[in-house]
C-alpha cells in the first residue's frame, strides 16, 4: 500500500480539528515521572539559579496540632520539639532575590513545555514547575509587582493574574505553595539540609537559609577563590571522539562551604537504644534502614557487644541534642573544583533535532567542572569542623565526593547518577530525563549529545588528575630540598610520606560501576584514558611523580644489585588504579633496558656479582628472558672483585663461555673466558647452561694448557715437567670415559706429537713409548710412574703394548747371521700364528692390516688322504686359503696348511678365530660354485651343485639370488646334456604348451635354492598368447585353463592387452552360407559365455569349460550382452537386429529392456545422441481399407491393419489424446501403447499427440449468471482431492499439481458456447466440434469455460481439469475422473470411496458461516448495550434537566411505553392495541404501506395484484375477536402497566428482536406434526395461522441445502421425485429469495425451510423457532415476475416475503397475534428497513435495462429469454 498517497489523500480532506489536552492528566503523568525526593525544591532552586540569584530562603509554615495543645513553656527548645513532632504542614514558601519574571517569564509559566529557549539556562523541558502540583492545588506566585494564581475548572487549569500598586511590590520571587492535604507532617530535617548543601554546590547561588516558621534551622553560604589558569598539555586530545565538543580553557579554584544549624538536625524524636541508624544515606533517612532490620534477625553474641556499645553512644548524643535543640553548631568543608569552557561544533541538522527535543538550541560554548577533595583540603575539612557538629548531623554527607555513594553528576542541581570515582561532574549542559533524577542515554540525538559531553568530562578529569599529580610531585620536591642537599635524589623518607597523599589521588580517579546507568562510568572513564595522544600516565613511584612509561613494578630480588630504577611502593601496589594500570600494561615489569642501563652505569662487587648471576641464571632457566636479552645483560655487566683492597680483578660476564665442573680440579689453570667456580658453584649446571654456557670442556682445556705452555713456568709446562704432565694425564684418563668419540680424536691428536709421556727413557711422544707389560726386549722405553692411568686412555694415545711387525720379523724370523749357537732358530708359520694370537689384543690395527697383505703360510700339497703332511713351497695370504674340510678338499680348492693328525685344527680355537680374523676362508662363494657348476667336468659340476644343495643353508647361500646368473649350469626334462640358466627354466609342466623350457624334474624340490621359478613372466605369456592365438577348440581349452591358473598374477596391463587381442577362436558361418564354417578370432569383450537363445543369433557365445570361461571372463568376456551393448548395436544395426529378431513384439520386448537402463544408458553422450538420432525405435502406423476409411466400424473382419516400422524417436508420437488420433490417425506414427515405452520415447524426443495437434478454443460472451459457475467451481475442488487421492495410489508419479495449486490458479467462468478446432501440426487436416467445458491459460491463471446452453457434460470437466493435475492425462485418467464428477458423495461412499473428509469438510463449512453469523449478532449486542447507556445517560439529563409536568402525546407516539428493566418483553404501547387489525380498512400490509410511506392518506388505497391475490388465499376474519390464543403473561402485564410518559429505549426494542433471531432454529425432524385445534384469533393476520392442520413430510434439499417439506396427503398419492422434478425452477428460486432476505436478519441458512400444500391460507408458520414459507404462494403470486428478469419484480417479491420473515419471527417473542405481536413485527420491519433498502437498491442496479433479457446459453437475437438457473445437476 503507497501510504505517501494515502496520507496526501487524508490531508487534502476538508475536515481539521485540533488535539485536545486533559490538563491534570496530563500534569498527573508528568508527575508520575518526577519520582525523586525533593523534586518541588530541586525546580525552584534551579528557577532562582536561572534568574541569577544569589540567596534562596525555604520556609516551611505549619498548623498546629489539633489533638496534642502546646506546651505551656517559653523554652524555645521544648516548643520546636513539639512544632516537630505534632505540628502538620500548612504551607511551603520559596523564596530567591534573583530578577524579577517578564512578560515571557509569565507566558512561559503558564505553558506546558514550552521550555526555557536561553541554552544558558538549566531549565530544559517547561514541566518543572509543574511539579509544584504534587502536593499543592492551587500555587501562587509572587514576582516584582506582578503575582499570578492557579485555580482549577473540572479538569482544566486557569491562571489569574494582577499588578500590585507602585510601593506594594517586592523585588523578590516568592512560590507559594499551599498543602493540599492539611496532616501533611514535617520532613526530615536532616534530609533537607543534606539536599540544600548539595544543590548549593555546583548552582550558581552563594546563600541558601531554611526555616521552619520562625527558626532559622540552617544556613549555607558558599565563598570561591579567584580562578587560576590551567595550561592544557600539547599531547592531549582535547576533541571529543565524535568531534562535537573541545576543550579550550581550564582554570582550578578552591570552594568553601561554611554551615551553620541547629542542634535540632540531628535529633530523632523516636530514636531508643537499640536504633542505630547511619547517615550515610542521601536523603531517605526517615525509611527505615533495612540494613538495621535484617541486623536485628541475625543478631547474635557476636556483635552483640558492638552494637550495644553503638546504641549507647547514640543515645548519649541524643541525650546531649535534646537538652537545647536550639544550640546552633558550625561545619566547614574545602573543595577543589578545575572547570573548563567547551566549545560545540554540531551541525544544522543535528542542532535542529535537539532543538526540538529541548526546546532549545544547543550552546556554542558550555562549562564542565571536576570538583574533587584533595587530601589537603579533606585533612582542613575534618580540621574546620567541630567534633560536635559531626557527632550532631553531617550537613555535607552528601557533598563530598569521596563519601558514599560516591561523585554525582550535577546539572547545576545534583541527579541519581554517580559517575562512578571519587569526584563531582558538574554539566549544566548535559540534558537530562523527562525528571531530571538521571541522563538521558535513550533519545538518539540527545543520546549523542551526553556521550559527547560525558566524553568532554572524562578529558576533564584526565587534566584534572595531571593537575593534582604535578602538585604533589612540587610538595616532594619541596620535602627533598629542605631535608637534603641541593642536587642530591629524592629521598625515600620524603617518598614515603606523600604516599597517603598519593594514594588518596588515585582513589579519587580510580571508576567503579555508576548507577543507575553503568554506560555514564564507562563513557567517562574511556575518555579519562584516551584523552593523551600517548599512551602514559603520571603515577607516583620511588623516584617521585613520573609517566608510567619509566615506572616499573618493584622487584626485591632485582633491588640486591640495582637499586636506581624508578619502581612503583609496595604500599600502592593493592590500589585498584595500579592494578588497572598494570591491566592496562602502562606500568610493566622492569625490562632488560632498565637493568642494562644500571649495570652500565656502575660495576658490581662480589655480593652484587653473586645476586645478579643467581638472578639471571633462574631468569633465562624458566624462559622469562630471551637470549638477546641475556647477552646484552651479560655484555654490559662489569665486575671488580677485591680482597680487601683498593683494587682487583676484573670480570668482564660478556666475555666469560664457560664455567668449571667437577672434572677438572680447581687448583689447575683454566682459560680467561671461564668464570671462577666461587661464582657459580650455588648455581645448578642447568642454569648456567640457560645463559649459554657451557661446562669446560676437556678438548678446549687441554687445548689451552698446550697452547699457554711456552709463556708458563716449567712446572706448570706439559712437556717439561713429568710431575704438571701426570697431573694432567691423570684427569685425562679419569674423564676418559666420559669423552665423546670426536673429543677422544682431539685429544689424540694433540698429544700425539709432543713429548708428554714419562718414560723411563725420558719425556717420549705417545706412539715411542711402550706398556710396561712389554718384556719382549729390555731397551724398549717403558713408562714410569703412570700406574693410576687406564691402559684404553694410554692405548688411544698410541701407547705400544707389542712389538711392531719389523722388529719381529726382523729379530725373531730371520735371525742375524752373526749369530751363533744361542741364536733362536726360524720361527714355522704355525709357531708365528700361535704368538700373534697370544697378543692379538694389543696388535695395532696397521700391523693387522699387514699380516693380511702378507703371505704368511703354504697351502696343503700332500697326496690323497695325506694332505696336511705336506706343504706348497709358495706362500699365501691367509685369505687366499681355505679352512682344512675334506668337502673343501673335493672341490679342488687350496686349503691350509695345518699338520697334525686328523682333526688339528679345530675350528673353535684361538689360533682358528685369528686366522678367520686374517681371512681365512670357511667355505667358497656361491659365484665360485656357479663358475664350478658350470665346468665341463662332469664331477666338478655334480661335487659342486651337490655341496651348493646340501651347505645352502648352513653358509647362507640364499642370500644369493642365483636367478641373476647368466651362467648355464642347470639342466633340463628331456635334455639332460642341455644346461640352461635358472631363469630359462620352470617347474610347471603345463608352462610348455607356451615353449617354455621345464626343469629337470629331481630338481624340482631344490628349485628354490637355484633361483628356479615355477611359473614364467605373465607379460611373457601374454605375449605368446597374443603372438600365437588358439586354433582350435582343444587348444584353446589347454591355453585358457592355464592362465586360469595363473589369474592371480595377471595384472592390469596384462588384462587390458589380452582384452584388446583377439585371442578366442570362434566358428562363424559365411554370409549365405548355412554349412561352411570359418575360423575367426574375437577379441574376449565381443564374446559371451555359455548360450542363449535370445541372443545366440545376434552375438557370438563361446563356452570352453568353466576353468577356461573363467579366464575369459577375466579378460572381459560375459555371460550375456549388457543393454549398453544391446543398445550400441540396435541404433547401429537395427534392421538386422529386426530381421533376426524376426517379431516386432520381440524387438518392443528388446526396447522394453533398454528402457529400463535408460537412466545409466544416458550417462554415455555418444550413446545418447546416437540413441536420439538414430532411426532405430519401432513404431506403427495404421493402415485401413477405403471401406474403414468411410466408416468407423469396429467389426473384426474390418478391423485396420498395423505397420510397424523404424523411425528416429522425432519421427514418432505418443498417443496420449484419442480423439485427435482417430482425427489424423493416418498420418502419424504412433509410439507403442505402453506406459514405460512412451516415457522411453519421449525421454528420447518424442512428442505427445496433443502436443503436435493444435486446439482453438472459441469461447462465448459471459453469461449474466455466474452461480453454477460458482458451484461447478467447488464442486471440483471437492472431487477433485478424491480424484488425486484415489489416482495416485497406482500412479504416484503422474500427479503435477495438488488441489491447493488447483485452488489458487483455477477459475470456472460460465459463457454462452464453446467451440473447439483441432489441426494437426504440419498436416493440412483439422476439425471442429461443439464443446460443453474446455480449460485454458489466461493472464489471471487457468480458466474453466463451462457452456450455459445445456448441463455441463462431466467427461469433460473432468478431460479438461486432468490436463492440470496430471503429467500425462490419457483416457484412463479421463474415465476415471468422470464418475466422481457425477455421482454424489453417499453414491461414491456406497462405492467403496472415503468420503466422510469431505462430509466433515461441509460441516466444517457450515461451522464456519454460523460462527460469522455469531460474531455478527455478537457486534449487535454490543452495538444494543452501547445504545442503551447512551439511552439511560439521555435519560438521566432530561429528567435532571426538565421539571415535572404533564407529558402531551405527540402524534404518532404511543400512549404507554413499558419501563426498561422490569418485564423481559415490553409490550407495544396502547395505540398499537387499540388499533384495529383484520377489519375492512386496515391491516398488516395496509400498516407496513402507511409506515414505509407508500400510503400519505387516510382513505384505504386500492389493493394491488399481491394483495388481491392474497386475499384469495386468505379465510374470511372469524366473527369472535375478543379471545386470546393462549394465555400470555406479556399481554396480561401490558394491562396494568402504569404510563408514566416515557419512551421505551430503542436498545430494549433491539435486544428483542435479537432475541427473536436468536430463538429461531432448524428444523430438524423429517416430519412435523402441528396438531389441528380451533383458535380465536384476537386481530387480524390469520394467513400464519396453523388452524388447517399443517402435517407435513421431508421431501428433498434444495440446490443450496435447504430443506424442502411435502404435506403427508400429497406425499400419500404422489412421489417425492416428481414434485422435485416438476417444481425444480421454482425451489431454485425461491430457496435463493429466502436465503437473501434471511441474509437481512442475520439469520442461519439452516433456521429457514420450505413447504408445500396444495390448499388453505397459510403463508408461513413458526414452529418451535424454525420458520416454514409455502412454496404455492410464491409459484403463484412471485414467480413469474421474478422469472421476467427484472429488478422490479425481484425487489416486489423479496420485500412481500421480507415481511412475512418479520412477522414469524416475532412470533418467538409473543406466541398469539395482537397488538403486542403486531408491535414487534413493525419494530423488526423498522429496525431492518436500511438493509433492506440495500439490497433492493442492489437488484435494481443490476437490472438489464433492455426489456427483453439475453438468453442464459448466448446473445443471439433471436434465441428466446430463459431463465437463468443454478446448475441442475445440483440438486
Amino acid at each position: 500500500m503507497d501510504y505517501a498517497r494515502l496520507r496526501a489523500a487524508a490531508m487534502s480532506g476538508e475536515d481539521e480539528e485540533a488535539v485536545t489536552v486533559d490538563t491534570r492528566a496530563l500534569i498527573d503523568k508528568v508527575l508520575a515521572r518526577y519520582s525523586g525526593e525533593w523534586t518541588t525544591l530541586r525546580e525552584l532552586i534551579q528557577n532562582a539559579a536561572d534568574a541569577q540569584a544569589t540567596t534562596v530562603k525555604v520556609r516551611w509554615e505549619t498548623l498546629p496540632s489539633t489533638q496534642v495543645p502546646l506546651p505551656a513553656t517559653t523554652n524555645d527548645s521544648e516548643i520546636i520539639k513539639h512544632v516537630i513532632s505534632h505540628h502538620t504542614l500548612r504551607r511551603l514558601v520559596v523564596q530567591n532575590n534573583g530578577q524579577p519574571f517578564t512578560k515571557t517569564d509569565w507566558g512561559r509559566l503558564k505553558k506546558i513545555a514550552e521550555g526555557n529557549p536561553d541554552e544558558t539556562k538549566i531549565g530544559a523541558f517547561g514541566v518543572g514547575f509543574y511539579s509544584v502540583f504534587a502536593d499543592c492545588e492551587e500555587p501562587f506566585v509572587s514576582s516584582g509587582d506582578e503575582a499570578m494564581a492557579f485555580y482549577w475548572k473540572a479538569n482544566a487549569l486557569f491562571t489569574r493574574k494582577v499588578t500590585l500598586p507602585p510601593g506594594e511590590g517586592s523585588q523578590n520571587t516568592a512560590f507559594v505553595l499551599d498543602y493540599r492535604s492539611t496532616t501533611t507532617p514535617l520532613p526530615n530535617l536532616l534530609s533537607v539540609s543534606q539536599f540544600l548543601a548539595t544543590s548549593l554546590t555546583f548552582v550558581a547561588l552563594q546563600n541558601i537559609e531554611f526555616w521552619i516558621d520562625d527558626w532559622k534551622i540552617l544556613a549555607l553560604q558558599k565563598n570561591s577563590s579567584p580562578s587560576l589558569s590551567i595550561g592544557i598539555p600539547r599531547d592531549m586530545e582535547t576533541r571529543t571522539k565524535d568531534g562535537l565538543m573541545q576543550l579550550a580553557t581550564a582554570d582550578h579554584s578552591s570552594t568553601q562551604i561554611n554551615a551553620k544549624f541547629m542542634s535540632v538536625i540531628g535529633w530523632k524524636p523516636q530514636a531508643t537504644a537499640s536504633s542505630a541508624k547511619s547517615n550515610e544515606s542521601s536523603y531517605s533517612s526517615e525509611l527505615p534502614s533495612l540494613k538495621n532490620f535484617f541486623s536485628r534477625l541475625t543478631s547474635g553474641s557476636s556483635h552483640s557487644g558492638p552494637r550495644a556499645k553503638a546504641a549507647k553512644e547514640e543515645k548519649a548524643i541524643q541525650e546531649a541534642i535534646a537538652e537545647d535543640l536550639t544550640a546552633t553548631s558550625t561545619s566547614v568543608i574545602f573543595l577543589r573544583a578545575i572547570s573548563a569552557q567547551i566549545t560545540t561544533r554540531v551541525s544544522s541538522s543535528f542542532a535542529a533535532e535537539l532543538e526540538r527535543a529541548t526546546k532549545k538550541a544547543p550552546p556554542k560554548t558550555t562549562k564542565i567542572s571536576i570538583l574533587t577533595s584533595s587530601y589537603d583540603e579533606t585533612v582542613a575539612s575534618e580540621e574546620a569542623s567541630s567534633n560536635q557538629a559531626s557527632k550532631i548531623a553531617d550537613v555535607f554527607a552528601s557533598v563530598l565526593p569521596s563519601k558514599k555513594p560516591g561523585g554525582r553528576i550535577f546539572i547545576g542541581f545534583p541527579t541519581t547518577q554517580t559517575t562512578g570515582a571519587g569526584m563531582h561532574i558538574s554539566a549544566p549542559s548535559v540534558i537530562p530525563t523527562v525528571e531530571r533524577e538521571a541522563i538521558d542515554l535513550n533519545a538518539r540525538w540527545v543520546r549523542s549529545w551526553n556521550m559527547e559531553m560525558l566524553r568532554a568530562a572524562g578529558i576533564m578529569a584526565r587534566l584534572a588528575f595531571t593537575q593534582e599529580m604535578g602538585d604533589l610531585n612540587d610538595k616532594l620536591k619541596r620535602l627533598s630540598e629542605a631535608s637534603s642537599k641541593k642536587g642530591t635524589a629524592i629521598s625515600p623518607a620524603d617518598v614515603q610520606k606523600c604516599i597517603p597523599e598519593a594514594l588518596h589521588i588515585l582513589k579519587t580517579y580510580s571508576f567503579q560501576d555508576s548507577t543507575p546507568s553503568a554506560q555514564v562510568a564507562e563513557i567517562v572513564e574511556e575518555a579519562f584514558w584516551m584523552a593523551y595522544k600517548r599512551a602514559s600516565i603520571e603515577v607516583f613511584s620511588s623516584r617521585g611523580v613520573l609517566l608510567t612509561t619509566k615506572v616499573r613494578t618493584s622487584s626485591d630480588e632485582v633491588a640486591k644489585f640495582v637499586g636506581g630504577i624508578p619502581v612503583v611502593m609496595t604500599e600502592m601496589k593493592e590500589d585498584p588504579f595500579i592494578k588497572r594500570l598494570m591491566d592496562f600494561g602502562l606500568i610493566k615489569d622492569i625490562t632488560v633496558d632498565d637493568i642494562c642501563q644500571e649495570l652500565g652505569a656502575k660495576a658490581l662487587d662480589k655480593d652484587q656479582l653473586n645476586h645478579f648471576l643467581q638472578w639471571i641464571a633462574r631468569g633465562a632457566f624458566d624462559g622469562e628472558l630471551d637470549r638477546p636479552g641475556i647477552q646484552r645483560l651479560l655484555d654490559v655487566a662489569v665486575a671488580t672483585i677485591t680482597d680487601g683492597g683498593d683494587s682487583g680483578d676484573i670480570i668482564a660476564l660478556g666475555t666469560i663461555k664457560n664455567y668449571l665442573n667437577n672434572k677438572i680440579p680447581a687448583t689447575l689453570p683454566i682459560p680467561p673466558t671461564t668464570l671462577p667456580i666461587a661464582f657459580t658453584a650455588a648455581i645448578t649446571e642447568a642454569r648456567l647452561q640457560a645463559l649459554g654456557w657451557e661446562p669446560l670442556g676437556i678438548v678446549p682445556w687441554l687445548r689451552f694448557l698446550i697452547e699457554s705452555a711456552p709463556g708458563k713456568a716449567d712446572e706448570q709446562n706439559l712437556t717439561k715437567s713429568d710431575k704438571f704432565a701426570h697431573q694432567v694425564l691423570t684427569v685425562l684418563s679419569k674423564n676418559w670415559d666420559n669423552l665423546s668419540q670426536s673429543s677422544k680424536t682431539s685429544v689424540v691428536s694433540m698429544l700425539q706429537n709432543i713429548r708428554v709421556m714419562p718414560t723411563k727413557a725420558g719425556m717420549k711422544k705417545p706412539s715411542e713409548s711402550f706398556f710396561p707389560s712389554v718384556k719382549l726386549f729390555d731397551d724398549l722405553p717403558t713408562l714410569e710412574g703412570c700406574a693410576n692411568l687406564k691402559d684404553k686412555f694410554l692405548s688411544a694415545l698410541g701407547v705400544r703394548k707389542t712389538v711392531d711387525l719389523e722388529t719381529i720379523f726382523t729379530r725373531l724370523l730371520s735371525p742375524p747371521p752373526t749369530a751363533g749357537d744361542g741364536a733362536h732358530a726360524k720361527w714355522s708359520h704355525m709357531e708365528l700364528i700361535k704368538y700373534l694370537t697370544s697378543v692379538k689384543d694389543d696388535i695395532p690395527l696397521s700391523d693387522m692390516k699387514k699380516l693380511r697383505e702378507s703371505p704368511l703360510c703354504p697351502a696343503e700339497a700332500g697326496s690323497r688322504g695325506m694332505e696336511p703332511t705336506k706343504g706348497t713351497t709358495r706362500l699365501y695370504k691367509v685369505s687366499e686359503l681355505y679352512e682344512p674340510k675334506d668337502s673343501l678338499r673335493a672341490l679342488g680348492l687350496p686349503i691350509l696348511q695345518w699338520p697334525g693328525p686328523p682333526g688339528s685344527f679345530r675350528n673353535t680355537s684361538a689360533e682358528a678365530r685369528f686366522l678367520y680374523g686374517l681371512g681365512l676362508r670357511p667355505y667358497p662363494s656361491v659365484p665360485e660354485l656357479v663358475n664350478m657348476m658350470a665346468s665341463s667336468d662332469d664331477n666338478l659340476r655334480t661335487s659342486a651343485m651337490s655341496y651348493f644343495v646340501a651347505n645352502h643353508n648352513l653358509n647362507g647361500y640364499a642370500a644369493f639370488d642365483l636367478s641373476a646368473t647368466d651362467k648355464c649350469i642347470l639342466p633340463i626334462e628331456g635334455k639332460e646334456k642341455q644346461l640352461v640358466q635358472p631363469s630359462a627354466c620352470y617347474t610347471n609342466e603345463r608352462a610348455s604348451v607356451l615353449g617354455y623350457k621345464v626343469l629337470r624334474r629331481d630338481l624340482h624340490q631344490h628349485a628354490l635354492k637355484f633361483g628356479v621359478a615355477r611359473d614364467p613372466p605373465i607379460t611373457g605369456c601374454v605375449e605368446r598368447l597374443i603372438a600365437k592365438p588358439p586354433q582350435d577348440r582343444s587348444m584353446a581349452i589347454t591355453l585358457f585353463e592355464y592362465f586360469t591358473s595363473r589369474l592371480g598374477d595377471l595384472g592390469h596391463n596384462s588384462l587390458v592387452k589380452l582384452r584388446d587381442a583377439a585371442i578366442v577362436p570362434v566358428m562363424r558361418q559365411k554370409a549365405g552360407e548355412k554349412s561352411d564354417l570359418t575360423l575367426v578370432h574375437l577379441r574376449p569383450p565381443v564374446c559371451y559365455l555359455g548360450s542363449s537363445s535370445t541372443y545366440k543369433d545376434i552375438f557370438d557365445f563361446v563356452d570352453f569349460g568353466p576353468d577356461a570361461n573363467t579366464f575369459l571372463f577375466k579378460c572381459g568376456a560375459k555371460s550375456e550382452p549388457t543393454k549398453h551393448e544391446i543398445a550400441q548395436m540396435a541404433c547401429g544395426e537395427p534392421a538386422r537386429l529386426l530381421s533376426i529378431l524376426q517379431s516386432p513384439n520381440k524387438y518392443l520386448d528388446l526396447l522394453k529392456s533398454i528402457a529400463e537402463d535408460f537412466p545409466t544408458l544416458k550417462r554415455d553422450k555418444e550413446l545418447f545422441k546416437k540413441m536420439r538420432t538414430s532411426a532405430w525405435l519401432l513404431g506403427s502406423r495404421e493402415l485401413s481399407s477405403a471401406k474403414n476409411k468411410e466408416s468407423e466400424s469396429l467389426e473384426e473382419d474390418d478391423a485396420p491393419i498395423k505397420h510397424y516400422q523404424l523411425a528416429a524417436a522425432e519421427d514418432i508420437v505418443i498417443l496420449d489424446d484419442f480423439i485427435s488420433y482417430r482425427l489424423f490417425k493416418e498420418a502419424l506414427l504412433c509410439a507403442p501403447e505402453d506406459d514405460h515405452l512412451e516415457l522411453f520415447y519421449m525421454s528420447l524426443g518424442s512428442y505427445t499427440l496433443g502436443s503436435k495437434v493444435k486446439e482453438d478454443l472459441w469461447v462465448g460472451p459471459r453469461t449474466r449468471n455466474q452461480d453454477g459457475a460458482a458451484w461447478l467451481r467447488k464442486h471440483v475442488f471437492e472431487r477433485s482431492k478424491l480424484f488425486l487421492h484415489e489416482y495416485s495410489k497406482d500412479k504416484r508419479d503422474a500427479i503435477k499439481h495438488d488441489t491447493r495449486w488447483l485452488e489458487k490458479n483455477l477459475q470456472v467462468l460460465s459463457v454462452s458456447a464453446l467451440g473447439l478446432r483441432r489441426s494437426l501440426k504440419g498436416h493440412p487436416k483439422s476439425h471442429q466440434e461443439k464443446r460443453s467445458a474446455a480449460s485454458s491459460n489466461t493472464a489471471s491463471g487457468w480458466m474453466l469455460y463451462v457452456a450455459a446452453e445445456d448441463k455441463p457434460d462431466m467427461y469433460q470437466v473432468g478431460q479438461a481439469i486432468c490436463q492440470l493435475l496430471l503429467n500425462r492425462p490419457n483416457q484412463h485418467a479421463y474415465f476415471f475422473f468422470e464418475p466422481f464428477l457425477k455421482l454424489g458423495l453417499l453414491d461414491l461412499r456406497a462405492r467403496g470411496y472415503n468420503v466422510n473428509r469431505i462430509l466433515r469438510a461441509k460441516a466444517a463449512e457450515a461451522r464456519l458461516v454460523e460462527e460469522e453469523r455469531r460474531k455478527a449478532l455478537e457486534a449487535e449486542q454490543q452495538r444494543i448495550q452501547e445504545r442503551e447507556k447512551e439511552w439511560a445517560a439521555q435519560t438521566r439529563n432530561q429528567d435532571a434537566m426538565t421539571p415535572e409536568r404533564t407529558r402531551d402525546r405527540m402524534p404518532g407516539s404511543f400512549d404507554d411505553s413499558p419501563e426498561t428493566g422490569h418485564h423481559a418483553l415490553p409490550p407495544p404501547p396502547p395505540e398499537e392495541q387499540q388499533r384495529p387489525r383484520g377489519g375492512g380498512g386496515g391491516g398488516l400490509f395496509s400498516t407496513l404501506s402507511r409506515r414505509l410511506g407508500f400510503d400519505t392518506t387516510n382513505d384505504d388505497p386500492p389493493p394491488s395484484s399481491s394483495q388481491s391475490d392474497l386475499d384469495k388465499f386468505l379465510p374470511p376474519p372469524p366473527m369472535d375477536q375478543t379471545k386470546p390464543l393462549l394465555p400470555d403473561k406479556t399481554t396480561s402485564t401490558t394491562s396494568t402497566t402504569k404510563d408514566d410518559g416515557r419512551v421505551t429505549s430503542p436498545a430494549t426494542i433491539h435486544q428483542n428482536l435479537l432475541n427473536a433471531i436468536n430463538s429461531t432454529r432448524a428444523h430438524d425432524s423429517a416430519t412435523l406434526f402441528a396438531p389441528p385445534h380451533q383458535t380465536e384469533v384476537k386481530e387480524q393476520a390469520t394467513y400464519c395461522d396453523s388452524t388447517p392442520a399443517q402435517n407435513i413430510v421431508f421431501a428433498a434439499e434444495a440446490p443450496r441445502g435447504m430443506r424442502v417439506f411435502l404435506a403427508r396427503d400429497l406425499a400419500g398419492h404422489d412421489n417425492h421425485g416428481h414434485f422435485v422434478a416438476a417444481h425444480v425452477e421454482g425451489i431454485a428460486r425461491f430457496e435463493g429469495l429466502l436465503r437473501d432476505v434471511g441474509a437481512v436478519y442475520g439469520l442461519s441458512e439452516r433456521v429457514l425451510h420450505i413447504f408445500y400444500d396444495d390448499k388453505g391460507g397459510t403463508i408461513a408458520f413458526n414452529s418451535g423457532g424454525s420458520v416454514f414459507c409455502n412454496l404455492r404462494f410464491w409459484e403463484q403470486l412471485h414467480h413469474h415476475h421474478v422469472q421476467g428478469g427484472g429488478g422490479q419484480g425481484r425487489v416486489e417479491a423479496a420485500t412481500w416475503w421480507w415481511v412475512v420473515v418479520a412477522h414469524e419471527l416475532a412470533h418467538n417473542l409473543v406466541g398469539v397475534h395482537g397488538a403486542e405481536h403486531s408491535y414487534y413485527t413493525e419494530s423488526f420491519i423498522q429496525q431492518y428497513f436500511p438493509k433492506m433498502m440495500v439490497k433492493a437498491a442492489g437488484w435494481m442496479a443490476a437490472a438489464p435495462s433492455t426489456t427483453a433479457a439475453p438468453a442464459l446459453g448466448g446473445s443471439d437475437v433471436g434465441r428466446t429469454a430463459t431463465p437463468e438457473l443454478p446448475p441442475p445437476y445440483s440438486l
